[in-house]
């Protein structure tokens, strides 16, 4: 081909690919071409269409016997599917369907790949039990000091003496750590995002929680300014993999009242939650009344943790009441073990030397044999019914 002819036909490729675009361009302004759109905060519409296929969620906030906290649940020298295949046995023989579960971000620095197949083995684990666990990312409660590798052994009689935050204080206030948070978070939410298995994301507990046994001394005072433009992040970090599952962060204390009355966290909690998720150890009275006030967004509701005995907050006192307004249930442990919580918060401070004349929390003895018989039959006789 002679080189003017060429230079003509590379013009009439030019102009013919040229004219495709602004076709497909007119056509995209038209909508008749199919576009990714951002995944946003659902809609109460969309949140209750998808709560409508749900049916009643109740389980426990779930920690084996064996592990002390969340690293020691999921590291791969204390991982322990033979005790998560029994316990998660024991829940779903109650008629439990779900089951709140911590993750941390440091497994995820030592080894993202090990930490996803453990994660993997977990849900098929608790999909063999037809239960969806609903996973929680961060976590502002306890020792803000987390160190990956061996964790230390219980404090006798102690409620939960090993527990530790996610991210822990170093991280928390170092900007440069927060790209590896979100190689985390987006790591583990696009891996599952699609993923049947899992009920839900729980992006931060108690964000702004000081409190914690003996760590009172060593907490930041201005936490909540270090942990509020995270939790912002942390929201759009897990929306960005565009996960089919809904986002939730709860609210836990304070006046509820009106949403104007809501501390800034609680309004960004609220406000970026696809389910509107909250935590109750009060009364029967006071927790049918913070339902009540949170009906005012229209959106389903979880209670992510309740059920203290000694506080009147208790299987009996609270589950009718959640099946009445099909609020979902997520109860605080389930076996005694490790992180005895058993023992009531005051443990920190107080002398314990036996096992307390009334459990705390937790369902089972380590044997799997109940605490109090007539609670597995309450919460039997109230899950079968579904």
């Amino acid at each position: 081909m002679r080189p003017i002819t060429m230079r003509i036909f590379s013009n009439f490729i030019f102009i013919s690919l040229l004219h495709i675009v602004l076709l497909t361009s007119c056509d995209n302004s038209r909508g008749d071409t199919t576009t990714v759109s951002e995944r946003t905060v659902w809609t109460a519409e969309e949140a209750n269409a998808w709560q409508a296929e749900q049916g009643w969620l109740v389980g426990p906030n779930y920690n084996p016997a064996t592990a002390i906290n969340q690293l020691e649940m999921w590291q791969e020298d204390t991982f322990d599917p033979e005790t998560i295949d029994k316990e998660l046995g024991w829940a779903a023989d109650l008629g439990m369907n779900t089951a709140r579960v911590y993750l941390h971000d440091l497994p995820y620095e030592q080894d993202s790949a090990g930490f996803i197949a453990r994660i993997d083995q977990f849900l098929d684990l608790a999909d063999k039990h037809g239960i969806r666990p609903l996973l929680v990312f961060f976590d502002s409660c306890w020792d803000p000091f987390p160190v990956a590798g061996k964790q230390r052994e219980p404090k006798p009689h102690v409620h939960n003496s090993g527990w530790v935050q996610s991210p822990g204080q170093h991280a928390l206030k170092d900007s440069t750590q927060y790209p590896r948070l979100e190689r985390y978070v987006k790591g583990v939410v696009s891996h599952f995002a699609d993923d049947e298995r899992i009920l839900g994301w729980d992006v931060w507990n108690e964000p702004d929680n000081m409190t914690g046994p003996s760590y009172e001394a060593v907490e930041i005072k201005d936490k909540v300014a270090y942990v509020l433009p995270l939790l912002e992040q942390s929201f759009e970090w897990a929306r960005s993999a565009n996960p089919s599952q809904p986002l939730t962060s709860g609210i836990w204390v304070g006046d509820w009242s009106t949403h104007e009355g809501l501390k800034p966290i609680e309004k960004l909690q609220i406000e970026q939650s696809d389910i509107i998720s909250f935590h109750n150890y009060d009364t029967p009275e006071d927790f049918e009344k913070r339902i009540q006030q949170l009906q005012r967004y229209g959106k389903p509701l979880w209670c992510t943790e309740y059920m203290a005995r000694p506080n009147g907050s208790t299987f009996e006192g609270f589950l009718p009441i959640a099946k009445k307004y099909n609020v979902a249930m997520f109860n605080w442990g389930f076996v005694d073990g490790k992180t005895q919580t058993i023992y009531p918060w005051d443990s920190w401070t107080k002398t314990y030397t036996a096992e307390p004349p009334l459990w705390f929390h937790d369902i089972f003895r380590g044997d799997g044999t109940p605490y109090k018989q007539e609670e597995v039959e309450l919460i039997k006789s109230l899950t079968k019914a579904e």
